[in-house]
């Protein structure tokens, strides 16, 4: 990661942040990881407040985990973390744009992108190589993030 600064909100804006988002009935909000130099899509995740709130507080980025129903912090388990750089919401406040700074891979399968899936040739295939095991990544306590 370089030394790109992660944006500094107060509590204030955190939440007018977090009044003006528009969650769905479930709380949640899709949020879009994207590398913030190369404009690579990384992957989709979903955010609830609290999480939303925690990443504009303290520049890491947080998720809502569906499966755990718990904060998933990005890299926690595996180190590859993602510092947040800036932040957008779209026109109709229901979908978020998070520009990271990406330590390492963002897909748990290993692959920097969970984009990997394409159409080639009239054949579906992979467009990404592994570039970790996700054996190695998650080798602490079996937990994906």
């Amino acid at each position: 990661m370089n030394e790109q600064s992660a944006p500094d909100y107060t509590r204030d804006v955190i939440e007018q942040i977090i009044a003006a988002i528009a969650f769905n009935g479930d709380g949640l909000i899709p949020a879009i990881a994207q590398q913030y130099d190369t404009g690579e899509i990384l992957m989709m995740a979903w955010m609830n407040a609290d999480a939303l709130r925690e990443t504009l507080s303290t520049g890491q980025v947080c998720y809502w985990s569906r499966s755990r129903t718990a904060l998933w912090r990005k890299g926690e388990t595996s180190g590859q973390v993602q510092k947040l750089i800036d932040l957008r919401w779209d026109c109709d406040a229901d979908t978020v744009l998070v520009s990271v700074d990406q330590s390492g891979v963002a897909c748990h399968t290993g692959r920097r992108s969970c984009f990997f899936n394409a159409v080639r040739n009239g054949e579906l295939t992979s467009i990404a190589d592994v570039e970790i095991d996700p054996a190695t990544l998650y080798s602490k306590n079996g937990s994906r993030d």
